[in-house]
């Protein structure tokens, strides 16, 4: 669907179309869950930010005639491994083991550094993942290199726990293309979002927790087999030592931050039952164990970003603009103030750093550096779009540090990767000037110049 097919389709559907005639069943499902959660959380279903993407999330997708909700989940459970491999196993003859290994048949071959991501099963967050495949040929065939990444994503794609993922990777390998063996190394990152008090009195909070995992078949069964030292050490070529990696079970107890949730009340009831449709209708069974409390947690981190009408409180710190002008101002800052927010077009987190500049004669900031950490909070945990949360910072600041006010947010935003643009590592950066910044190129340059590189 081009760009000029998706605004007729969306003024089609603001016109009245029967959205039924456009939509699967699951999807309309989806929708109404989608609303309750918006309305739980004190939001404005018919405001524009709101509306037009309520549409838009239900737009068929280019790949086929499922619909996706790629604004919550872009899960894959109809793709078959078969499917995928079929065709793509290539003749290739080479020494048998019985006499040597010398590439190709009966030689070792992994592709390393494929970036995923997936959808933790205990909370819905996403998690990203960095995964090396191995395997051993057999029957003098090979595999198109291709398909191993396009195997490893259709698994990723599911929700998930890091080492059952391993497990059906290298499981699903052995199935499909009968090698000796086949390895499997994932290094997972799971996004650690803290609540608002917590952010508000742990600058230190780390925003990752990491784990490593493997898994292995046929010749890599045993741990310690020989094919295992291979596959490892050319792993530490890249500087990965996978010694402790967790093999085994599932590891969501000590994997997933929000194991430990706080019990929801009654008056979520509403908004528990609309997780466990959207769950239900992306082809899971809610009753499952693992997903038994994962509507809860999920709501757990949702709630945190609740819109609650609350005012600022400057506590006396606005001033007149008169206050803070001569000739000697300097440029001054607070950077690198770390801010969690949810995206309101997508309902997936972002997060990153805020840098604050203004003019000051003395060096020195008025109101402290945990009242502007304060305000940084207060704004990102909302529904929020990145070029208005760095609007409203600027705003609420120069308040009470004077007009002259430049702020630069930093951002990583889950939706780069999760809904299928899959530009990992990808960042964007906002910024807002007031006062002297909007008009000094020399300012806004000297500022620029400060912020510290972060990559």
């Amino acid at each position: 669907m081009g760009a000029l097919d998706e605004c007729q389709y969306i003024v089609e559907l603001e016109n009245g179309v029967n959205l039924g005639d456009c939509i699967e069943p699951e999807a309309l499902a989806i929708e109404d869950a989608v609303r309750v959660l918006l309305q739980g959380l004190g939001e404005d279903i018919n405001r524009e930010g709101l509306r037009k993407r309520l549409i838009v999330w239900l737009r068929p997708s280019e790949k086929g005639p499922e619909v996706i909700l790629d604004c919550l989940l872009h899960l894959c459970y109809n793709q078959n491994v078969m499917d995928i491999v079929s065709g793509a196993l290539f003749p290739e003859a080479g020494v048998e083991s019985k006499l040597g290994n010398a590439g190709g048949a009966g030689g070792l071959v992994i592709v390393r550094d494929l970036d995923l991501f997936s959808y933790c099963e205990s909370c819905l967050l996403p998690f990203q993942v960095k995964c090396h495949v191995g395997y051993v040929p057999s029957g003098h065939q090979v595999v198109g290199l291709s398909k191993l990444s396009r195997v490893a994503e259709v698994f990723a794609k599911r929700l998930q726990d890091p080492q059952r993922l391993a497990n059906e990777i290298s499981a699903a390998l052995q199935h499909s293309i009968k090698p000796t063996g086949v390895a499997v190394v994932l290094q997972c990152s799971h996004i650690h979002f803290p609540d608002f008090q917590s952010a508000l009195f742990d600058p230190n909070h780390d925003g990752w927790v990491k784990i490593l995992v493997k898994s292995g078949s046929g010749v890599f069964d045993n741990e310690k087999a020989d094919t295992w030292t291979d596959f490892l050490s050319l792993l530490k070529f890249r500087g990965l030592n996978v010694e402790n990696a967790h093999s085994g079970g599932p590891v969501s107890k000590s994997w997933c931050p929000s194991e430990a949730f706080r019990k929801m009340g009654q008056s979520d009831s509403a908004m528990i039952s609309a997780v466990s449709s959207i769950l239900h209708s992306l082809g899971e069974n809610p009753s499952r164990k693992e997903l038994l409390e994962t509507p809860a947690r999920f709501l757990n981190w949702l709630m945190n970003f609740k819109n609650c009408n609350l005012d600022m409180k400057l506590n006396g710190f606005v001033r007149t603009n008169g206050d803070f002008t001569s000739n000697e101002d300097r440029i001054c800052s607070e950077l690198s103030l770390p801010f969690w927010s949810q995206c309101e077009h997508h309902l997936l987190p972002f997060h990153g750093v805020v840098h604050i500049g203004y003019y000051s004669s003395n060096r020195v900031n008025p109101v402290g550096k945990s009242l502007l950490q304060s305000i940084v909070h207060f704004y990102g945990f909302k529904l929020q779009v990145q070029e208005r949360l760095t609007r409203q910072i600027a705003e609420s600041v120069s308040s009470f540090l004077g007009e002259d006010v430049m702020v630069v947010v930093e951002a990583n935003h889950t939706c780069m990767i999760s809904r299928g643009i899959e530009k990992f590592g990808s960042s964007t950066a906002t910024f807002a000037v007031l006062g002297r910044f909007s008009t000094d190129s020399t300012a806004r340059t000297k500022f620029l110049q400060i912020i510290p590189n972060l990559s």
